[in-house]
């Protein structure tokens, strides 16, 4: 299993990580403290790049001379530089603080002399405006100078693309709590990350190399997709990992993007867009997705280009229905659905809406049933409150998976971790609890024996459950039960020989979808209403997963005779305090 710099950043990370926010004492006065981000999260972008590509500068410039009247010479110098990007400018930062002068006109010099994708990267941080206002308030200099300093240095010989996308999240972190922004809003704890890697992981046969595909549609930095990678290559050092992603924050797409050509990816695999209204990876097939999108939030920007799509039936991502507008997070698992390969596997974080939200017949409900009756839904986890930052309340991990194993076919298992944690030391945001490296092993456990009603680890303390259930179980038919309307004599009033229905007296029944209606209504119905009838044709199948109630746990309520002893012990202790008060008087 995973060690424990999985549930932790490093020491040294962190310090490298404050010792770059450090630089905001330049930026004091002239930018408030929640914007020292927009400087610091760019250049430490640019300062990454540049100390990649400072051991082959001299053999990208002397290649440039050779190619720079091809049509095409991206090429020629990616070759030379050994990364997916490159700079033709002479400068560097060693030479840009040579002359302070003129140092605005010699660092855009610098910047003009990057490749294309690092030039939208720069673009989506705004940084051009940035610029202007460091040299406005004579502040570039002096960052500049920061960031070439031996405790800026970024270069991949000290720090490793995995450290260095743990900066980047720091990095994230302090700008979003700085800006009064919660911090979870771009990115997950890399303890609930691995969890998910090693979900998704835990039966999957890598021991024969090849290609493994991996998305993440709302991406942030891209901590998923690098964890993911990273995860697959501690199993098998040659697989070739290839990651997708889409972000629709700027600055967080800018850093992912830049941390995929840093790792040697390819850049054109990160996208920007909004994932429910400009989808970028139309017709893509993907066997892993991990995803944290956002939920409880509105999906009325996307309204009308979300029923459009809608609109197209199977031919689009969002057939099977439609969540309320208030919450979209459904319509992120239709997206991810419709890109999983036939063989793929997902695991999806969710609030606790989708397990209930909706009656029978409305979106939600239509979801879950297209989930449930393709028998896709492999598991669901609740984990424990206080797992991010930005929201105490209980979280829930979907896993989905379009190529179950026989064993699990036609069943779905629920895992009950909301006790798998432990209190952190000190609380970042919201987050107050952490999966540690035994709870994760717990909870994988658990997911890999797929045992029915067995506890994983002390009940006393850290632990986890598991149930098994057929996919009917969730399911249910919706009948609506309708009596007569009776005259003044107490008799059925008829039309065409038919008894009309009483409006006032219609009810609604729900039968458990693995139960024949008619015996339930026999039953349930007829002794208390001998008249009554269904009324077939407004039967409705719905779907709800009650996680709560399968896990439920009666607590015998303390005896009256204990509540009076403490009440009578209580009244003395109070008295007692009034005469040492009042002397006995």
């Amino acid at each position: 299993m995973a060690n424990e710099k999985f549930n932790i950043v490093g020491t040294n990370i962190s310090e490298k990580a404050s010792v770059i926010w450090n630089v905001a004492t330049h930026l004091a006065g002239p930018f408030k403290p929640h914007e020292y981000g927009l400087v610091i999260l760019p250049m430490t972008v640019v300062k990454r790049f540049h100390d990649c590509l400072l051991p082959t500068h001299k053999d990208v410039l002397e290649q440039y001379e050779k190619v720079k009247g091809f049509a095409v010479i991206d090429g020629f110098l990616t070759k030379a530089s050994g990364y997916q990007f490159y700079n033709t400018s002479k400068y560097n930062f060693e030479s840009l603080l040579a002359d302070p002068e003129n140092i605005e006109a010699n660092f855009r010099d610098y910047l003009n002399g990057f490749s294309a994708n690092v030039q939208d990267v720069l673009a989506k941080f705004d940084f051009d405006n940035i610029i202007k206002r460091m040299v406005e308030s004579n502040t570039l200099y002096l960052v500049i100078k920061e960031f070439n300093s031996q405790k800026g240095y970024l270069g991949p010989d000290k720090i490793s693309t995995v450290d260095c996308g743990y900066i980047f999240e720091e990095l994230v972190r302090k700008f979003s709590e700085s800006f009064g922004e919660e911090a979870g809003a771009h990115f997950t704890s890399r303890d609930v990350i691995y969890l998910m890697t090693d979900i998704l992981l835990s039966d999957a046969d890598l021991s024969q190399g090849g290609n493994v595909t991996v998305y993440d549609m709302a991406m942030g930095t891209s901590q998923m997709l690098s964890c993911m990678e990273e995860r697959i290559h501690e199993l098998n050092t040659e697989i070739d990992v290839t990651c997708f992603g889409q972000e629709f924050n700027p600055s967080t797409y800018a850093i992912a993007k830049a941390d995929m050509m840093i790792r040697g990816g390819d850049p054109n695999n990160m996208r920007f867009g909004d994932t429910l209204s400009e989808d970028q990876f139309s017709g893509y097939q993907f066997q892993y997705i991990i995803s944290n999108p956002p939920f409880g939030i509105d999906w009325k920007r996307e309204q009308k280009a979300v029923e459009a799509e809608a609109a197209k039936g199977e031919l689009g991502r969002f057939a099977p229905g439609l969540p309320k507008i208030s919450d979209g997070q459904q319509l992120f698992v239709l997206n991810g659905l419709s890109k999983l390969a036939t063989n793929g596997k997902m695991a999806i974080i969710q609030n606790g809406s989708p397990l209930f939200s909706g009656d029978a017949g409305s979106g939600p409900s239509e979801i879950r049933r297209y989930i449930l009756e393709n028998d896709w839904l492999d598991a669901i986890v609740q984990m424990s409150t206080d797992m991010f930052m930005n929201t105490g309340i209980n979280t829930y991990i979907w896993v989905l998976n379009k190529n179950k194993p026989a064993h699990r076919a036609g069943k779905v298992q629920l895992i009950d971790a909301s006790h798998c944690a432990e209190a952190r030391r000190k609380s970042i945001g919201t987050k107050r609890n952490d999966i540690t490296d035994l709870c994760r092993e717990l909870i994988s456990q658990a997911y890999g024996e797929f045992s029915d009603d067995k506890i994983y680890g002390d009940k006393d303390g850290v632990y986890c459950h598991s149930k098994i259930f057929d996919s009917t179980e969730f399911g249910y038919s919706k009948i609506v039960v309708e009596q007569p309307e009776k005259d003044e004599n107490g008799q059925p009033v008829l039309k065409k020989n038919k008894p009309v229905a009483d409006a006032s007296l219609r009810d609604t029944e729900n039968v458990p979808l693995n139960e024949d209606i008619d015996t339930y209504f026999e039953r349930e119905v007829l002794p208390y209403a001998p008249d009554a009838w269904i009324d077939k044709k407004k039967t409705k199948v719905g779907y709800e997963i009650p996680m709560t109630r399968y896990f439920y746990e009666y607590q015998a309520p303390e005896p009256v005779e204990g509540i009076a002893t403490r009440l009578h012990e209580l009244e003395l202790d109070i008295q007692s305090s009034l005469d040492a008060l009042f002397g006995g008087n």
